[in-house]
């Protein structure tokens, strides 16, 4: 189960040339939106990506405007922890439980899942927060995860196996955002 105080959001490389190429674009950046948000109401750090900055422009305002404490980590390598400011970033945030976004399913998110992984990290990818130029890449990165030990999950399972109770001023917070 995932834990407040042990879980991560990762968000890998929801930029604004990225995203107009997805498959789903619309729900994809909706739901984006929505975990980061969620992550923002319940205190669960987020660490963000952009590729190329200079090439792919910057992180969706979608996106953006809920990461307000940090600036995004720049990277030219397709798995996230190819950086060492990200791994940095992963290691002083002192979690275990990796909640992972963004796109390309297939590329990015799949290397940096399988990465983190192999470094003892419990993975979760969220399905619906994930994409890739064709639903085809998209699925194939999802299986390809899931056979390597990650958990599949989506906004809302994660937002409240967060949460875990039914009551409280985040637990209204929170059905705002899913709804």
């Amino acid at each position: 189960m995932l834990k407040v105080d042990n879980s991560v959001l990762i968000v890998i490389d929801m930029q604004e040339k990225l995203a107009r190429a997805m498959y789903d674009r619309d729900n994809l950046v909706k739901n984006a939106a929505r975990i980061v948000y969620g992550a923002k109401i319940l205190g669960v750090p987020v660490i963000w990506t952009e590729q190329n900055p200079d090439g792919l422009g910057p992180t969706l305002p979608e996106i953006r405007e809920h990461i307000t404490d940090s600036e995004p980590i720049i990277k030219f390598s397709f798995s996230c922890c190819g950086e060492p400011k990200f791994m940095e970033a992963v290691k002083a945030c002192g979690r275990k439980q990796a909640l992972v976004l963004g796109i390309e399913c297939h590329v990015c998110v799949y290397q940096t899942i399988i990465d983190l992984k192999e470094m003892g990290y419990e993975l979760h990818i969220i399905s619906d927060a994930v994409s890739s130029r064709t639903l085809e890449n998209k699925n194939i990165g999802i299986e390809r995860v899931k056979q390597e030990g990650a958990t599949v999950t989506s906004v809302e399972m994660a937002l409240f196996e967060l949460l875990k109770v039914a009551e409280g001023a985040k637990f209204k917070q929170i059905l705002k955002v899913v709804k």
